[in-house]
């Protein structure tokens, strides 16, 4: 089956294709629009048996063919190359065990009464363009930014340089076509600058913030200077990209199912997190896992073998509505959250993954959800979706999944 994932019918709603799969068996191998192949794992239990397995590796493989033309952008994006995702044990577990502490449950709770603040800022400008009759793009307003804001302080970045960042994100995870020539490029230098000095100054002055604390480089398994470029990199997208498509795809699913947002408003201390949990799951904010490679010729069961070198893709959106472990798993129903025994409730959904690359930041996306969502709502009450809902573009490509636009305004 060949898949094109910047075709706008796919992106918006993948479901289906994915569905076909499934029947496939544990793995699909399909042809991408780019004339390669590579094997797509769309059931539940395979794809929690892929991510888990140490015979798929993260590393991503030499690149063949004449080199590209090099310059300060390209260099820019080379750092990522080197960020623990892109990496396994033993590398992957030092990389790791430097992040996990930062985001240990004290510390992320810590940060409700901040990122509290932060969304009643923004919500309350929202409320103002919207009270002018303005329509207003909700990822645009409030999805991206509030999560930007979040990261920003998690890793130390000064208040005064925050809407900087804010831009050069904004411009780096965008898609080339929808800015102006160079505007990416631009970025991405920007943004390789502004780390490497900000490296330099919490070397001279450091701080409480997580930035400081792996710029230490006192302790046995300290970073390099390209490492520590590479986990700035990471920790901002990753702490953004998730989170933004969880409030952006929470937001439009509750504006297009009224009575889910009733029942949340009614018994907030229960619906909200359940809301944010069949978010998760019904549209996963990370449509795929980082790509896999096949170390040595794997048997997954069902008659999928996949050969060794061969690319792997565990597709989490697909994952999360594999029926035999989620019912009517293309109904959304945060009820289902809320079972009282353990024999009614889900099985766990894989939106943060599974095994040693599950997401460290996990617990900071449900309470930045869990806090902003019930601001938002409460404060604009009569909010409405000012688009059809079939027809939103949705980002391109097989590793995130959310609406790019989400215009929206108030009753009259």
């Amino acid at each position: 089956m060949r898949l094109d994932p910047a075709d706008p019918a796919f992106s918006h709603d993948p479901y289906p294709y994915y569905a076909r799969l499934r029947e496939q068996g544990s793995a699909a191998r399909v042809e991408l629009a780019n004339g390669t192949h590579a094997w797509l794992v769309t059931g539940y239990e395979p794809g929690r048996a892929v991510l888990a397995d140490p015979r798929f590796s993260n590393v991503p493989p030499q690149r063949a063919g004449r080199p590209k033309p090099n310059s300060p952008a390209r260099r820019a994006r080379a750092c990522l190359a080197r960020h623990m995702l892109n990496t396994d044990a033993p590398d992957h577990t030092r990389l790791r065990r430097l992040t996990t502490a930062a985001f240990a449950p004290r510390r992320v709770d810590a940060l409700r009464p901040r990122i509290d603040r932060l969304a009643t800022g923004l919500i309350a400008g929202l409320a103002d363009r919207l009270s002018a009759g303005e329509t207003v793009d909700l990822v645009d307003a409030f999805a991206f930014p509030l999560p930007i804001l979040v990261i920003s302080e998690v890793l130390g970045v000064p208040e005064a340089d925050r809407a900087d960042l804010r831009e050069w994100t904004y411009r780096v995870g965008s898609p080339a076509d929808a800015l102006p020539k160079g505007a990416v490029d631009e970025a991405w230098v920007r943004l390789h600058a502004y780390v490497s000095l900000l490296i330099v100054e919490k070397r001279r002055t450091p701080g409480e913030d997580l930035f400081s604390v792996l710029i230490d480089d006192s302790a046995e398994d300290a970073l390099d200077d390209g490492e520590l470029l590479a986990m700035a990199f990471l920790l901002l997208f990753a702490g953004y990209e998730t989170t933004m498509n969880l409030l952006a795809s929470a937001s439009l699913l509750l504006l297009t199912h009224p009575g889910e947002l009733t029942a949340a408003q009614r018994h907030p201390d229960t619906h909200w997190a359940a809301v944010v949990e069949e978010t998760l799951r019904y549209d996963s904010p990370l449509e795929g896992a980082t790509w896999r490679r096949a170390t040595r010729t794997v048997h997954l069961g069902g008659g999928a073998v996949i050969p060794a070198g061969d690319s792997v893709l565990v597709v989490l959106a697909a994952a999360n509505r594999d029926p035999q472990h989620f019912p009517q798993p293309d109904e959304f129903r945060p009820s289902r959250y809320l079972a009282a025994t353990d024999a009614q409730r889900p099985a766990p959904h894989v939106a943060f993954g599974h095994g040693p690359h599950f997401c460290v930041g996990s617990r900071l996306a449900r309470l930045e959800a869990t806090t902003a969502l019930p601001l938002l709502f409460d404060a604009l009450p009569d909010l409405r979706l000012a688009a059809d809902p079939t027809q939103l573009p949705y980002r391109p490509g097989l590793l995130v999944r959310g609406p790019r636009t989400l215009p929206v305004s108030i009753s009259r």
